[in-house]
């Protein structure tokens, strides 16, 4: 019987195969029966079913309250998101 990998909402799990933009990193948004994922490289949200993530998941890559990962770079850098301009 395998080791169950503990997971939380919040966390960056790595999947067995990658999304179609080559990112194999993925931010969980909801947890339920169903499980809401976020790709890191293109932002693109897929929902599916608990027992098919726990087949698809490789490894935890990041757990969201751990301080040591509050610095690492998430999604969009904040200097790189356009302002708008209002004047």
């Amino acid at each position: 019987m395998a080791k169950e990998i503990v997971y939380n909402l919040a966390d960056t799990v790595q999947m067995k195969k990658p999304h179609a933009c080559q990112t194999n990193d993925w931010k969980i948004l909801r947890m339920g029966a169903d499980i809401k994922l976020k790709c890191m490289g293109c932002g693109h949200i897929v929902m599916m079913p608990r027992s098919e993530f726990n087949r698809k998941l490789k490894k935890l890559l990041t757990k969201a309250n751990d301080p040591v990962n509050a610095k690492k770079e998430q999604y969009v850098p904040k200097d790189r998101i356009a302002r708008p301009n209002f004047g």
